[in-house]
């Protein structure tokens, strides 16, 4: 089994796979079971000389055949086992009846959700950080599920835990370049990523991934504070950019408006000085105060 990044992690082969088991339908069963049970019972109180053997004998096949029973209720299977050996997989609800000796064991397939703790992992760039992910699967194979793994509620959530330290050690918390995949601006990418490595790793366990999300994505306490001030300096510096470009293009459209229309004649001093003068009053944080020249344009 190959990762999305290419990391391969070998995976044994499962010992079985799910197939179904022999089984009829119980109601029969239950009446043929209760009837020899009845009937023995009744024998042996007779008292005659020839029912006495024939009664218990008749209460034993009775009790055999009424513990073949197996109740299956929506949601849930039986996976069946004789003497150790995998015998199938009873699926169909309602009352049936299997081999009395078998072992029966109930299984959920019933959608299941596992939210992973809250996991303190180290990104690309080394910075730690908080992350958690929730998960939607359910049991597809019921043998793979009992046989392939001690415990398969376990075992999904260890996987888990181990694809979200793996995912996040991968990216980046921000992006420090174009192109360049982040944990916080790529969330639905690095979702859908999560979601194939948790689905390979868990695929041997025969369970069948749903869905996953990111619940949590957070810098670590320790350096959330210098962090944030980070994302401040980064904000403040794209509004600056963003301020001078459009500064920039108020003052050429100004000085272009001023030659198209013959309103005044400036030689490059003083369209030196005017650039100057409305890039203080466009990009300054704080009202400016304007200086009234009395005197003429050159004084």
């Amino acid at each position: 089994m190959r990762q999305p990044d290419g990391t391969g992690v070998r995976t044994p082969e499962s010992p079985v796979t799910e197939r179904v088991a022999r089984s009829l339908a119980g109601g029969p069963a239950l009446v043929v079971g209760l009837a020899l049970v009845i009937g023995g019972a009744v024998l042996a109180a007779s008292g005659g000389s020839g029912a006495k053997p024939a009664g218990p004998v008749l209460i034993a096949v009775g009790v055999i055949t009424l513990l073949g029973l197996t109740a299956v209720a929506p949601g849930q299977a039986r996976v069946v086992s004789l003497f150790g050996r995998y015998d199938g997989t009873v699926r169909a609800t309602g009352l049936r009846w299997v081999n009395p000796l078998t072992k029966r064991r109930r299984v959920s397939t019933r959608i299941r959700n596992h939210e992973s703790a809250v996991l303190k992992v180290n990104d690309a760039d080394g910075n730690p950080i908080e992350m958690a992910a929730v998960v939607v699967w359910q049991v597809d194979d019921t043998a793979k599920a009992v046989y392939a793994v001690d415990d398969f509620v376990q075992f999904v959530a260890i996987q888990t835990e181990t694809a979200v330290r793996h995912i996040a050690g991968l990216y980046p918390y921000d992006a420090r370049g174009e192109g360049q995949l982040s944990l916080r601006q790529n969330a639905e990418e690095i979702t859908s990523r999560l979601s194939a490595e948790i689905t390979e790793r868990v695929a041997s366990a025969g369970v069948h991934v749903i869905e996953s999300r990111i619940t949590r994505l957070s810098y670590a306490a320790e350096i959330a504070q210098a962090m944030l001030r980070r994302q401040q300096a980064d904000a403040v510096v794209a509004a600056r950019k963003r301020l001078v470009e459009g500064a920039v293009g108020m003052v050429r459209q100004a000085l272009d408006d001023l030659a198209d229309q013959g309103i005044v004649d400036l030689d490059e001093e003083r369209k030196a000085a005017m650039v100057s003068n409305l890039l203080v009053v466009l990009c300054s944080d704080h009202a400016t105060q304007p200086v009234v020249n009395t005197g003429t344009l050159y004084q």
